[in-house]
Protein backbone atom coordinates (compact mmCIF):
# COMPACT_ATOMS: atom_id res chain seq x y z
CA UNK A 1 0.00 0.00 0.00
CA UNK A 2 1.10 3.42 -1.12
CA UNK A 3 1.97 6.48 1.35
CA UNK A 4 -1.60 8.25 2.34
CA UNK A 5 -1.70 11.85 1.10
CA UNK A 6 -0.93 13.32 4.15
CA UNK A 7 2.16 11.40 4.57
CA UNK A 8 3.40 12.30 1.42
CA UNK A 9 2.64 16.04 2.31
CA UNK A 10 4.88 15.54 5.43
CA UNK A 11 7.71 13.99 3.63
CA UNK A 12 7.20 16.59 1.29
CA UNK A 13 7.96 19.49 3.77
CA UNK A 14 10.91 17.39 5.28
CA UNK A 15 12.50 17.42 2.04
CA UNK A 16 12.12 20.48 0.75
CA UNK A 17 13.69 22.23 4.36
CA UNK A 18 16.21 19.63 4.72
CA UNK A 19 17.12 20.18 1.09
CA UNK A 20 17.03 24.17 1.28
CA UNK A 21 19.82 24.01 4.24
CA UNK A 22 21.94 21.63 1.92
CA UNK A 23 21.32 23.70 -1.10
CA UNK A 24 22.30 26.99 1.17
CA UNK A 25 25.19 25.57 2.13
CA UNK A 26 26.25 24.44 -1.31
CA UNK A 27 26.24 27.78 -2.81
CA UNK A 28 28.71 29.54 -0.03
CA UNK A 29 31.23 27.28 -0.50
CA UNK A 30 30.86 25.48 -4.26
CA UNK A 31 31.88 27.95 -7.22
CA UNK A 32 29.28 28.18 -9.97
CA UNK A 33 26.71 25.81 -7.90
CA UNK A 34 23.48 27.66 -8.25
CA UNK A 35 20.33 25.44 -6.90
CA UNK A 36 18.79 22.12 -6.74
CA UNK A 37 15.77 20.21 -6.89
CA UNK A 38 14.13 16.89 -6.70
CA UNK A 39 11.43 14.77 -7.78
CA UNK A 40 9.95 12.02 -6.64
CA UNK A 41 6.77 9.78 -7.46
CA UNK A 42 5.33 8.81 -4.29
CA UNK A 43 3.85 4.82 -5.86
CA UNK A 44 7.37 4.04 -5.84
CA UNK A 45 9.16 5.97 -2.59
CA UNK A 46 11.65 6.31 -1.58
CA UNK A 47 13.28 4.34 -4.74
CA UNK A 48 12.21 7.01 -6.94
CA UNK A 49 13.52 9.90 -5.05
CA UNK A 50 15.67 12.27 -7.54
CA UNK A 51 18.24 15.04 -6.60
CA UNK A 52 19.55 17.22 -9.27
CA UNK A 53 22.36 19.19 -8.08
CA UNK A 54 22.23 22.51 -10.97
CA UNK A 55 25.11 24.63 -11.86
CA UNK A 56 25.56 27.68 -13.67
CA UNK A 57 27.66 26.65 -16.57
CA UNK A 58 29.28 23.11 -17.77
CA UNK A 59 32.92 24.29 -17.20
CA UNK A 60 31.97 25.03 -13.77
CA UNK A 61 30.29 21.86 -12.98
CA UNK A 62 32.96 19.61 -14.63
CA UNK A 63 35.57 21.47 -12.37
CA UNK A 64 33.68 20.90 -9.47
CA UNK A 65 33.29 16.94 -10.30
CA UNK A 66 36.87 16.86 -11.10
CA UNK A 67 37.88 19.04 -7.37
CA UNK A 68 35.95 16.24 -5.26
CA UNK A 69 32.35 18.73 -4.65
CA UNK A 70 30.27 16.00 -6.69
CA UNK A 71 31.22 13.82 -3.29
CA UNK A 72 30.47 16.60 -1.03
CA UNK A 73 27.20 16.78 -2.36
CA UNK A 74 26.48 13.47 -2.13
CA UNK A 75 27.23 13.98 1.41
CA UNK A 76 25.07 16.76 1.92
CA UNK A 77 22.47 15.05 0.14
CA UNK A 78 22.65 12.06 2.80
CA UNK A 79 22.90 13.96 5.87
CA UNK A 80 19.55 16.16 4.55
CA UNK A 81 17.69 13.20 3.69
CA UNK A 82 18.62 11.67 7.07
CA UNK A 83 17.19 14.95 8.69
CA UNK A 84 14.22 14.30 6.63
CA UNK A 85 14.45 10.66 7.91
CA UNK A 86 14.32 9.26 4.21
CA UNK A 87 16.74 6.04 4.29
CA UNK A 88 17.66 5.08 0.45
CA UNK A 89 20.60 2.15 -0.08
CA UNK A 90 22.57 4.66 -2.69
CA UNK A 91 22.59 8.13 -1.97
CA UNK A 92 24.77 8.75 -4.83
CA UNK A 93 22.25 6.97 -7.14
CA UNK A 94 19.47 9.64 -6.52
CA UNK A 95 21.95 12.40 -7.04
CA UNK A 96 22.68 14.06 -10.64
CA UNK A 97 24.35 17.25 -11.52
CA UNK A 98 23.48 19.33 -14.21
CA UNK A 99 23.71 23.00 -15.67
CA UNK A 100 21.59 25.99 -16.83
CA UNK A 101 23.97 26.10 -19.93
CA UNK A 102 22.96 22.48 -20.97
CA UNK A 103 19.29 23.18 -20.38
CA UNK A 104 19.41 26.33 -22.12
CA UNK A 105 21.25 24.10 -24.90
CA UNK A 106 19.60 21.01 -25.38
CA UNK A 107 16.50 22.20 -24.45
CA UNK A 108 15.65 26.20 -24.44
CA UNK A 109 15.94 26.76 -20.81
CA UNK A 110 13.16 24.58 -20.45
CA UNK A 111 13.77 22.44 -16.97
CA UNK A 112 10.07 20.76 -17.21
CA UNK A 113 10.97 19.08 -19.70
CA UNK A 114 14.61 18.52 -19.39
CA UNK A 115 13.96 16.73 -16.46
CA UNK A 116 11.28 14.73 -17.84
CA UNK A 117 13.88 13.31 -20.22
CA UNK A 118 16.48 12.90 -17.75
CA UNK A 119 14.15 10.29 -15.43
Amino acid sequence: MGLSKRDQAHIERRLIATLTEACETAKAHIVGFEWLTHEVDYEEFPSSLRIVWVFDTQANKDQALASGQGERMVELTATALSEADVHVRSVAAHVQFDSEEQCQRANGGNWQQRLARKR
